[in-house]
């Protein structure tokens, strides 16, 4: 077993700074970079955008609607072996804590469950990948709390409201720095 991984990091040494850059991902490691250059590739010019790639991996949202209704918006089959492997590393994402996509898991497990939740993080997970390999550029963390600044007037909205209705009174304060 040790001796096929040396073989396989000897062989991908030429690809060593796209691994690299995949390696800042969360949720992704040596192996899994491995496995995402070896079925995606480096050149990302055969896929016109990120959603391409997310496509051809089967992992964009179905999109089934008849006469103004939605339907069932199942995925298509993509690339077996690439829809797994950005599953599995969803997965590891999703647990890791204080990142953007734990907190993106969390936020649409509680209202889509968790399986649909994890084929948005392994969307997710491709895009970022694409991004990266086509700019050449390191992985930016938004962090574990870009929900609620994105939406913080919103979130103290909802907030006071919910403690209204345990019968406090609440008045907002800015906190002096």
């Amino acid at each position: 077993m040790l001796q096929l991984e040396e073989e396989i990091a000897k062989r991908m040494h030429p690809f060593d700074d796209a691994v690299r850059r995949l390696r800042q991902i969360p949720g992704v490691d040596r192996i899994t970079a491995w496995g995402l250059i070896a079925e995606i590739g480096v050149d990302m010019d055969k896929f016109g955008d990120s959603r391409h790639l997310a496509s051809w991996a089967g992992l964009c949202p179905g999109n089934h609607e008849s006469a103004g209704k939605r339907l069932s918006g199942k995925s298509r089959k993509g690339s077996p072996w690439l829809r797994r492997m950005a599953c599995q590393t969803a997965w590891a994402a999703a647990r890791t804590k204080n990142t953007y996509l734990s907190a993106q898991f969390k936020r649409l497990a509680s209202r889509r469950g968790s399986k649909r939740a994890i084929i948005a993080v392994a969307h997710s997970l491709l895009v970022i990948g694409y991004h990266l390999q086509t700019n050449c550029c390191a992985y930016q963390e938004l962090g574990g709390n870009y929900f609620d600044r994105l939406h913080a007037e919103g979130l103290k909205r909802h907030l006071v409201k919910r403690l209204e209705s345990l019968g406090l009174t609440v008045t907002l304060q800015a906190r002096i720095a």
